[in-house]
Order: C-alpha cells, then sequence, then structure tokens
C-alpha cells in the first residue's frame, strides 16, 4: 500500500517557489545571453573578412526597440527614418531565432558580385553588405513579437554601410 505524506502548506510554498527560482532565467541574463547571440551572429561573419568585431550599443538598440514596437500591429517592413544602417527580419510565427534572423541576412553574401560591387541580377544582398561594412563599427538590435504572432528583428549599424560606389570590405 502506498503512504501519502502530507506536508505543511509553508513548507510546500518554499519547495515550490526555490524550484521556479531555480528553472526562471533572471530578465538581466535574458538580455545578456540576447545581446551576445546577436554580436556573436554579426561578429562570426565579418571575421570571415578579417573585419573589426561589432560592438553593441544600447542607444542603437533602443531605437531598434522603439521602431520594433511601432511594427507591431502589422509587421511590415518599414524601414526607419534616418542616418543609421538598418536591418529588418520578419518571420512566420514564434519559434524564430536571433541566429536564424541574423544568419537570412549573412546568407545573401552569395548574392554580392565583389568583382563589380553588386548584388546578382534580381536578388538582394545589401541586408549581407550592411552586416560586413568595414567602417561599421556599433550595432543594437531588438526582437518582438508581431500582434499576429510573428516574428520582428531589427538591427540598426552606425555608421551606415551600403555607401553608393564604395566597397563594403
Amino acid at each position: 500500500m502506498a503512504t501519502i505524506t502530507l506536508l505543511h502548506p509553508y513548507l510546500l510554498m518554499i519547495l515550490f517557489s526555490t524550484a521556479v527560482a531555480t528553472i526562471t532565467t533572471p530578465p538581466q541574463t535574458r538580455q545578456a545571453t540576447t545581446i551576445k547571440q546577436f554580436l556573436d551572429s554579426h561578429n562570426v561573419v565579418r571575421a570571415k573578412h578579417n573585419l573589426p568585431l561589432l560592438v553593441w550599443n544600447t542607444r542603437l538598440a533602443n531605437f531598434a526597440k522603439w521602431h520594433a514596437n511601432t511594427r507591431r500591429g502589422d509587421c511590415a517592413l518599414d524601414h526607419s527614418v534616418g542616418d543609421l544602417g538598418e536591418n529588418i527580419f520578419w518571420g512566420q510565427g514564434r519559434q524564430w531565432k536571433v541566429a536564424e534572423a541574423v544568419g537570412s541576412w549573412a546568407f545573401q553574401e552569395k548574392y554580392y558580385d565583389s568583382t563589380h560591387n553588386a548584388c546578382l541580377p534580381n536578388t538582394d544582398c545589401l541586408h549581407y553588405t550592411q552586416m560586413v561594412w568595414k567602417s561599421t563599427k556599433y550595432v543594437g538590435c531588438a526582437k518582438t513579437k508581431c500582434n499576429s504572432g510573428d516574428t520582428y528583428v531589427v538591427c540598426e549599424y552606425y555608421p551606415h554601410g551600403n555607401v553608393i560606389g564604395q566597397r563594403p570590405y
């Protein structure tokens, strides 16, 4: 016959709160992890070309968060106005990770024709070239969920790249 042990409610509360505390990640840790994911995803691509690593900039991240939040209602791929470089990612559903969003921009490398300093015909490579623009030093990004449940990612770059007549690296 099985024995059931009843615990005092106070002891149950302590046990439960301890268990929850061990599986809950503090917001500061989640933020630091997200920043590291954004930086690592960018800098692995830049390192392939021996470019200086990007540095996280909180002001850029705050601007990216503001812009992402203005698009929560429609998830439209509309760029902000200003003198920053900007990459935007939209993915259907909530499952998209930072590395996948940044990876979608890095994937465009195969569309960049370095001989002619242009994207191949009928392709887009400008997200990639912004990521690897040699004079760009700072990045700040934000990831949000649109009202539809889709994923929206914005990265801001300073100084901006994609200057006509110049090469990214």
